[in-house]
């Protein structure tokens, strides 16, 4: 429970992170998709989206060689703490 804590608290203390989530809890997107639906810098998105996947909270479901049109979608641990932070209306923007 401490480990899910500690990834909800690595959420929600950044706005990208949360834009992210938020937006991959619908289904897989790429990083520009998640940028322009949020209407943020894809800079921001991208370092977002490696910091969760560091944490297994999200997983590039193409190939890593690729450079354009990654995919991204939410793990089952992804999900989870999404749908904590949202059930304890966590997610700020």
């Amino acid at each position: 429970m401490t480990d899910e804590w500690d990834d909800i608290s690595f959420v929600i203390s950044s706005r990208y992170r949360v834009v992210a989530l938020r937006r991959l809890s619908v289904g897989p997107a790429t990083p520009s998709q998640i940028a322009s639906d949020a209407d943020v810098g894809i800079a921001h998105v991208s370092r977002a989206l490696q910091g969760l996947r560091d944490r297994s909270l999200i997983d590039l479901l193409v190939s890593d060689d690729r450079k354009k049109g990654r995919v991204y979608g939410l793990t089952e641990r992804g999900q989870d703490i999404w749908d904590t932070i949202e059930a304890e209306n966590m997610a700020s923007e």
